[in-house]
């Protein structure tokens, strides 16, 4: 394949990892845009509960809006290109364009780790230290925990980013239904600047925020158990949801990391029903597990349901 070029500062690139999308284009089209919609209203009643309600300003619960807010971010920066791509005879992007959709992917996605090492610390420090919590928790501790997480991500991301710019591209069809680390097989050299700071990246961004989550919440388990029944009802109430996010979130990151690698060795069926496992169940399941398993938010939420069944 060669490129197609509009003028001389953009090239575009094929994407090729649909199968089937002549015979089945509208069925796909209209599953993704159902998916889309539901992660738009989902994300946005949670965000709307905590927004509205004053019990639920806490910064457990910020936190929790945070995450739905990363998860809408991050599926408009993928699901809208997505439909396009669905209707077209032969989808392509810009190679400027798909950078910008690789760095919001990542930047996003280890955001949501980031986020979620904050929501563990909140719970140890509400836990483990409850006479220090309004003192360590302040709105300035997580206004400056929120930063962190976008910033601290954002800016690691954005090396790779700025690198691959200027990055000279002999391939030309990305195997792919949006642009990840599959694209790093465009070009014509692997950078060395790239792998050592995607490596740190999986580090700082990936390992080390799973880590200390797996450890405040071990800290929390063992003060748990020497605690009164009371106590322990309160960590599984709240910290139960943001460990099935972890598990949910953890699978489909490493998810992410394999499938480039094993492209191909994997079929094309195969190598998409991974890829959308990347972008479907995350963003969706977040606000299902906060609404059922918070109870706060559960309660609203019946409120809410209910007074919309009166009208």
């Amino acid at each position: 394949f060669i490129s197609l070029e509009m003028n001389s500062s953009f090239t575009f690139i094929f994407i090729d990892g649909y199968v089937g999308l002549n015979k089945y284009k509208y069925l796909f089209f209209l599953i993704m845009l159902t998916v889309y919609i539901l992660i738009i209203l989902s994300n946005c009643v949670i965000v709307y509960l905590i927004w509205t309600h004053q019990n639920l300003h806490g910064p457990m619960y910020i936190f929790i809006a945070a995450l739905s807010l990363n998860s809408l971010l991050f599926s408009t920066n993928i699901y809208p290109k997505l439909l396009i791509d669905s209707l077209s005879d032969r989808p392509i992007i810009s190679y400027q364009a798909c950078l910008v959709q690789y760095f919001l992917f990542y930047a996003l996605g280890s955001a949501d780790f980031l986020l979620l090492a904050a929501m563990a610390y909140d719970r140890y420090v509400s836990i483990c230290k409850p006479l220090w919590y309004g003192s360590i928790m302040t709105s300035r501790a997580v206004i400056s925990l929120l930063f962190l997480s976008w910033f601290v991500s954002a800016s690691q991301i954005a090396v790779t980013a700025i690198v691959s710019a200027d990055q000279k591209l002999c391939h030309f069809t990305l195997r792919g239904i949006f642009c990840h680390n599959s694209f790093f097989r465009l070009h014509c050299r692997t950078s060395r600047i790239v792998t050592v700071n995607g490596l740190l990246a999986l580090v700082l961004l990936a390992l080390l925020p799973m880590l200390f989550i797996l450890f405040t919440y071990m800290r929390i388990l063992l003060v748990s158990y020497r605690s009164s029944r009371e106590v322990r009802k309160k960590a599984a109430e709240t910290c139960f949801p943001h460990l099935l996010v972890l598990l949910s979130f953890s699978t489909l990151a490493a998810f992410n990391i394999i499938t480039p690698r094993l492209e191909h060795s994997l079929s094309r069926t195969v190598h998409l029903v991974m890829t959308l496992q990347v972008i479907l169940y995350n963003p969706l399941l977040n606000p299902i597990i906060y609404g059922l398993k918070m109870k706060e938010i559960s309660k609203h939420l019946n409120k809410l349901l209910c007074n919309s069944k009166k009208r």
